[in-house]
């Protein structure tokens, strides 16, 4: 599964008028049988995107017991900044499923400043450009006296490296004209893709072999035609990040350091681009995999010890409630540091008008239904009285994890209503429930599942890893040895077909032993071809510059 974080909150509907994507994932998206919430189908099982964040949350926190020696309950959990109430309260649902506690709801880019300890370095202004693999933020920080404060962010939760992952598919299947594409086909391709683009970061070109429709296609790549088909979707980053300067209403020369995000930021071409927009050579000294965890641990550190970072988060769009006509009124402005609490009066639009509908809704666009409906709720009790007379106040807050709590009093009367937001989208308790008894009773099924998934896995790593060196190395061999090989590895085929995990792993340590005197004689190839020509006096340089 992958890019499921851009589905995060989101319902059908939404995803299949605007996901260009969607066509091109390796799995189909269903509506649930709620309507509500999109599912994924994946191996014959539906699951939905809380469910399968969950699965990675729980992976996590299993790794870092095992790492720690002790149970984990409790947690900093980072999401894009740009991630709307939707996507959040799914991010806090998937937490609770995966059994933790969520501690803070942390936005990426200031995660990834707090790794770099910018908290503790000179103050002034700093870009953090955040490129994943499913989303893209950029957010402007102001780093004074100790306190992060967020002054405008900006982002596309539909766009990242698996977006650059399409574009190079899209050119593979060119290659492949004629032939009949199915699932597997589309799997390959989108494999190949990540390999070309990770191998073109540090090279100039490359090329892959691919299987579909029954015969080899090799795949030519130079990183001139990569940055080429990547470009368009770059320049919408840059886009973007010139539109958040102007939001801070910043200069790019104003910035003191811009710090890189996510593992797309290695493209050469992203560097570039960034270094031309601001001025200066971004920073990438911690791996930028890894930055925003880092943040987040250090975030965690400083709740649990008491000595907790001042953060200053905005919001990323705008929060109001619908009007008569479907306009909507603001109440809480994009880019609004939080957390915050507004609150405005409204009134009645008819005569005797004993209740009020309030619709909450999240975007910049004027009308309702351009937006992103998040909760409705019904203020009853309302005096009746001329259309216009009644005072209705209705307060927004915000809290630190950028979730929202909306509360409605009409002030003659004291009559109150409030809701904390849980958008339609989201999970129901009874949801959340099922979902827990399920993964209990199916607890042992899933891991016996899981790990003959694995098995299988591994064998067909290693059957595709054997396989390119026979093709580069196969003269090593004599015609007896070769086919013996190929006995062990039809063996293993054989076992990978079954449903036994412990047969899969037995073939798969038969074919290491039978593989071996050949993997020293490749070893012992690529040695001789390295020092091929060099002098013995070099050698002896190099061996004592080694000791």
């Amino acid at each position: 599964v992958s890019s499921v974080k851009r589905l995060m909150g989101r319902d059908y509907a939404d995803i299949v008028k605007t996901e260009a994507v969607a066509g091109e994932l390796p799995y189909r998206i269903e509506p649930s049988a709620e309507g509500r919430m999109v599912q994924i189908d994946v191996a014959g099982r539906r699951l939905t995107p809380v469910e399968i964040s969950a699965d990675i949350l729980r992976a996590l926190k299993s790794r870092a017991e095992h790492a720690l020696g002790r149970e984990i309950a409790r947690a900093v959990v980072t999401v894009p900044a740009y991630f709307d109430d939707a996507a959040r309260t799914a991010t806090k649902d998937a937490a609770r499923l995966a059994g933790l506690e969520v501690l803070r709801l942390v936005n990426e880019p200031t995660a990834a400043a707090l790794a770099y300890g910018l908290d503790k370095a000179a103050e002034g202004l700093y870009a953090i450009y955040d490129l994943g693999g499913g989303t893209f933020d950029v957010s402007i920080l102001k780093l004074e006296k100790g306190v992060f404060q967020v002054l405008a962010t900006g982002g596309d939760h539909k766009l990242g490296g698996d977006d650059f992952d399409n574009a190079i598919v899209s050119d593979v299947l060119a290659e492949a004209r004629g032939a009949r594409l199915g699932m597997a086909a589309l799997k390959q391709a989108q494999a190949l893709a990540r390999d070309a683009k990770e191998w073109l970061s540090t090279h100039d070109d490359g090329a892959w072999e691919f299987e579909v429709g029954g015969r080899t296609i090799r795949y030519r790549l130079t990183r001139a035609h990569l940055e080429a088909l990547i470009a368009p979707l770059i320049d919408r980053t840059i886009v973007t990040a010139r539109g958040v300067l102007d939001d801070a209403r910043m200069a790019a020369g104003e910035i003191k350091g811009v710090v890189l995000v996510g593992g797309s930021t290695r493209i050469p071409l992203v560097r570039r681009r960034v270094a031309e927009v601001f001025g200066k050579q971004p920073l990438a000294d911690i791996d930028p995999d890894e930055v925003v965890a880092l943040g987040a641990a250090l975030q965690a550190e400083a709740l649990t010890a008491g000595s907790d970072t001042l953060l200053l988060d905005v919001t990323p769009l705008s929060l109001g409630i619908e009007t008569m006509g479907g306009l909507v009124e603001k109440v809480i402005p994009r880019n609004t540091p939080i957390p915050a609490a507004r609150a405005q009066e409204f009134t009645t639009y008819q005569d005797g008008q004993s209740a009020m509908l309030i619709h909450v809704v999240q975007g910049e666009r004027e009308m309702a239904p351009q937006n992103r409906s998040l909760a409705r709720f019904e203020l009853t009790g309302i005096p009746p009285m001329t259309a216009g007379a009644a005072r209705i106040r209705v307060t927004f807050a915000v809290d630190a994890d950028g979730l929202l709590m909306v509360d409605a009093e009409e002030r003659t009367t004291g009559v109150r209503q409030a809701v904390e937001v849980k958008p339609s989208y989201g999970l129901t308790e009874d949801e959340m429930v099922r979902m827990l008894r399920e993964s209990l009773e199916h607890g042992r099924e899933d891991m016996e599942t899981r790990l003959l998934t694995e098995a299988r896995v591994e064998a067909r790593r290693v059957l595709l890893a054997l396989n390119a060196a026979l093709r580069a190395d196969g003269d090593l061999l004599s015609a007896a040895e070769r086919a013996e090989i190929e006995l062990v590895m039809t063996q293993v085929e054989h076992a990978i077909a079954g449903e036994d995990r412990d047969a899969i792993n037995e073939a798969v340590e038969d074919l290491d032993k039978a593989t071996q005197d050949f993997a020293g004689r490749r070893m012992d190839r690529g040695i001789t071809a390295a020092l091929r020509g060099v002098s013995v006096e070099r050698l002896g340089q190099v061996i004592e510059s080694d000791r």
